[in-house]
Order: C-alpha cells, then sequence, then structure tokens
C-alpha cells in the first residue's frame, strides 16, 4: 500500500509529466484541446481536468513555468558578467537547451490567454528591456528601435530559430546569440566572437 509520501510524489510525478507533454504537444499545434493533451500524456481528460480544471489555468502554469525559469537562467547571466553584450550572448547559451521548450508562448501570446501570458513574463520583458537599454546607453546596441520593442524582437528571433531546428535544421546556440546581437545591432565582427565565446 501506497504511503502518504509516495502518493504525492506520484501525483507531482503526474502533473510534471502532463505539463511536459502539454508544452510539446502545444509547440506543434497550439490549438490542440484538452483531451488531446491528455490522449498525448497517457491520461485520462479527467486527470488532466483534476490538475488544470481549464485549458486557461494548464496555459497559465506552463507561462509560470517558463516566466520563473527564463527568469533564472536571465539572472545568472547578469550576475556573470557587466558588458550587456556579454550578458546577453551568454543568456542565449544558457536558454538555448530549453528554448523549444517554450517557443509555444509566442503563438499563445496572441491567442486568448495573451493577457494573462504576458502579465506572468512582464517581469522577464522589463529586465530583458533594461539590459537593451544599458546597452544603448554604452553604445553597444542600436538605437534603431525603443529598448523595449528591440529587446522583443531579438528575444523572439531566438525561439524563431528554436522552431526551426525542431523541424530538422541543424542550428546552434551560436547561430541563435549571433542572429539576436545583430538584430541588437552589435558589429558582425563583434556579434561572430561573442557567439563563438558561447558556442
Amino acid at each position: 500500500m501506497q504511503n502518504r509520501s509516495d502518493r504525492a510524489r506520484s501525483t507531482e510525478d503526474t502533473r510534471t509529466r502532463i505539463l511536459d507533454v502539454a508544452l510539446d504537444a502545444l509547440g506543434q499545434n497550439p490549438d490542440l484541446g484538452m483531451g488531446e493533451i491528455a490522449s498525448s500524456a497517457g491520461v485520462v481528460r479527467r486527470t488532466v481536468y483534476g490538475y488544470f480544471p481549464t485549458r486557461g489555468d494548464l496555459v497559465r502554469t506552463l507561462a509560470q513555468r517558463a516566466a520563473e525559469e527564463v527568469g533564472s537562467v536571465l539572472d545568472e547571466a547578469i550576475a556573470s558578467h557587466d558588458s550587456a553584450e556579454r550578458v546577453w550572448a551568454d543568456f542565449i547559451a544558457r536558454l538555448w537547451p530549453v528554448a523549444h521548450r517554450y517557443r509555444v508562448l509566442l503563438s499563445l501570446r496572441r491567442g486568448e490567454h495573451g493577457d494573462e501570458i504576458h502579465a506572468l513574463l512582464g517581469p522577464v520583458d522589463e529586465t530583458l528591456a533594461d539590459l537593451v537599454r544599458r546597452g544603448q546607453d554604452s553604445r553597444v546596441f542600436g538605437e534603431h528601435l525603443p529598448a523595449h520593442v528591440l529587446s522583443q524582437v531579438a528575444f523572439a528571433a531566438v525561439f524563431a530559430i528554436a522552431d526551426r531546428n525542431r523541424v530538422g535544421e541543424s542550428l546552434s546556440a551560436s547561430a541563435a546569440a549571433m542572429t539576436s546581437l545583430l538584430i541588437l545591432g552589435v558589429p558582425e565582427s563583434r556579434a561572430q566572437e561573442l557567439s563563438d565565446i558561447q558556442g
């Protein structure tokens, strides 16, 4: 007979599996319903609804998870470097192994839960904008767009590259870092140098 800690562990494992599967499944088709997610996770719909009463609850949980994980990676990169361009390149290199997991949020952010996802990811967006503003102030990033816009364009490019990786193109963290640095206005030779360091 399972004791309480075993049951709690099993419950948490099931919840984690549902979230992992949902990220992957929604990454392939952002319009998937709860039944299809349940089937992909190897559980019945009732089990998914037991953890997440609505699709919105599931999406919010995924967004919260992403915000925490991406925010943690960003904080680590900021703590490791002084230069904004080095922080950015290091951030992309650290993020790359999990970037494919959260590319779906770009699609979901434009859907019915967009406002909630935007609010959850707000602190990450603000930190990225601050980083780009710092790079603009020190003249290592361009000023062709406002910092809050430029940071989002450069960040979105990383997820676009991760998405192409998913469909079989062999693209690296170095390619993602270099592309985003070029978008930020870093000269090509410097972007290549920073990307090679991270690669």
